[in-house]
């Protein structure tokens, strides 16, 4: 009897001891990789010109998702959006600032949900917009990275600029006063002389001392936003003669005056043309390709240094662009600030240890605040607290599976309040001005580059009010959920 208890009290530990280490394999680590300004065009993408070689391996072990949108397209309201779960209307960033936690001061971000859940959160580089960092969100101090942005020349040029309205007496703190370097530098210094390879090294030797630990990492890469930076190897990489400018260089037949942004991002960089010259548009998309090309060889080290330390088939990859991006299309170019299609379709890669649709694509809608839950849900945390998005876990099994039906952006533009949404063939842009309201409506499935607005077609009507049911009801849904949060800020809450 005694011999039986033994052996009975054996296999009860055998069975703990693999529960336990079960258990702790399900604990996946999350590599969080947050990408300025990137469109979604790289190899995976279908982009051959586009040399992104190690974003391409991830996205051949996981998923790529083609219709994946960003709820605001600037820095600071999408990536707010995205790291709380809840749409621009709820957070109240519509701008660059202020902070969100001025007006909802207890709302749990992504990376403070996973350190709530006992994961190390480290964070490197832009995550959220730079000078807005969050604290409550990492486990040790977020690192911006000090190395500069620009070669030497640029450098010099800034200085000068710098020192000529000290002079002026003129104030460099206030945002109209920023001076600018060149938009566009090659420079033949190692990757690591620049601000992205320097955020990597230190990711890297973080990595080195929490490889032990249920790590969350985030890591931010400035490029491509402009100025496009890069080591010269990068700039080699491409054939400037090769370099085809978009067709659609105007404006959509039929759009309003103020859905278009002109030259704003290339305002204040030094020698730019105006009228710029078909030269020098040749010139930034030549270095928005070499930027990219040098921030997919930092997240080739990411990766390598994931392998090294004996974690990367137990981790989570996210790789994401934060919002779309203009490069001459209508006419913009270095740009993002509308409620298009270009602006608000994003990159959206996913590689889990357990996805079995690797190297598939999804046409399913998925939306950024679709992100919390969904890495929540991968690696078995509680459901956030907070959110307006679904996991789209299910689409790493079966990507032809449908998840959303649409999906929304928004954006102030001369004083009336644009929202968007999609459902896939149709996007329709409501405007509002007081009383006024004006619609935009592009059928993707005649004009995919939304060439002509038709919200007027007759024919068309019942489309123009479905969605424009959708859209009122958003907004009506978000005003709610602001109360619900206690959203603090009057003024925001007055003009909404």
């Amino acid at each position: 009897m005694k011999f039986r208890f033994i052996q009975n009290a054996i296999l009860l530990l055998m069975v703990a001891l693999c529960h336990s280490a079960y258990s702790q394999k399900k604990k996946y680590n999350v590599l969080f990789i947050a990408i300025d300004n990137l469109r979604p065009q790289l190899g995976c993408y279908g982009f051959s010109n586009v040399k992104s070689p190690n974003i391409d391996k991830v996205a051949s072990e996981g998923v790529v998702f083609e219709k994946a949108y960003c709820q605001q397209a600037l820095c600071s309201p999408s990536r707010t959006s995205l790291l709380t779960g809840l749409n621009p209307d709820v957070t109240g960033i519509i701008t660059i600032g202020p902070h969100f936690r001025d007006s909802l001061p207890n709302i749990v971000t992504l990376p403070q949900h996973f350190k709530n859940n006992g994961y190390f959160t480290q964070g490197f580089g832009k995550i959220f917009h730079g000078g807005l960092d969050d604290p409550r969100s990492w486990s040790v101090p977020h690192d911006q990275g000090k190395n500069p942005r620009y070669a030497p020349e640029g450098q010099a040029i800034i200085e000068t600029k710098r020192q000529e309205k000290i002079k002026q007496g003129l104030d460099l703190t206030l945002r109209e006063n920023r001076v600018f370097g060149p938009p566009v530098e090659s420079y033949d210094a190692a990757d690591n002389y620049f601000l992205d390879g320097g955020n990597t090294e230190n990711a890297l030797k973080a990595l080195a001392k929490i490889k032990d630990s249920t790590f969350f990492l985030a890591v931010g890469f400035s490029n491509p936003h402009i100025p496009y930076i890069s080591p010269k190897k990068y700039w080699d990489l491409y054939d400037r003669s090769q370099i085809k400018l978009p067709d659609n260089q105007y404006a959509p037949e039929g759009a309003p005056a103020w859905a278009l942004q002109s030259l704003d991002e290339l305002n204040g960089y030094h020698n730019v043309p105006k009228p710029l010259t078909d030269d020098f548009k040749r010139e930034l998309i030549h270095g928005y390709l070499a930027a990219t090309s040098y921030v997919d060889a930092q997240i080739g080290l990411l990766i390598d240094g994931l392998k090294k330390n004996g974690v990367y088939e137990n981790t989570v990859i996210v790789i994401f662009g934060d919002h779309g991006y203009q490069l001459g299309q209508h006419g913009m170019w270095s740009n993002k600030h509308t409620n298009y299609e270009t602006s608000a379709r994003v990159t959206l890669i996913v590689k889990t240890p357990e996805t079995k649709a690797k190297g598939q694509k999804s046409a399913s809608i998925v939306q950024f605040v679709d992100l919390y839950p969904t890495l929540s849900d991968i690696v078995g945390l509680p459901k956030p607290a907070q959110g307006h998005g679904q996991s789209f876990k299910p689409l790493l099994t079966n990507p032809k599976k449908k998840l959303n039906t649409y999906a929304f952006s928004q954006y102030l533009k001369g004083g009336y309040y644009g929202y968007s949404v999609t459902d896939g063939r149709y996007r329709l842009v409501q405007w509002k001005k007081g009383n006024e309201t004006v619609l935009e409506l592009y059928d993707h499935t005649s004009d995919p580059d939304e060439n002509k607005n038709v919200a007027g077609n007759p024919a068309l009507k019942a489309v123009v009010a479905s969605l424009t049911a959708q859209i009122n009801q958003r907004i009506e849904n978000d005003k709610k959920d602001r109360k619900i949060l206690g959203h603090t800020s009057q003024a925001f809450n007055s003009e909404k």
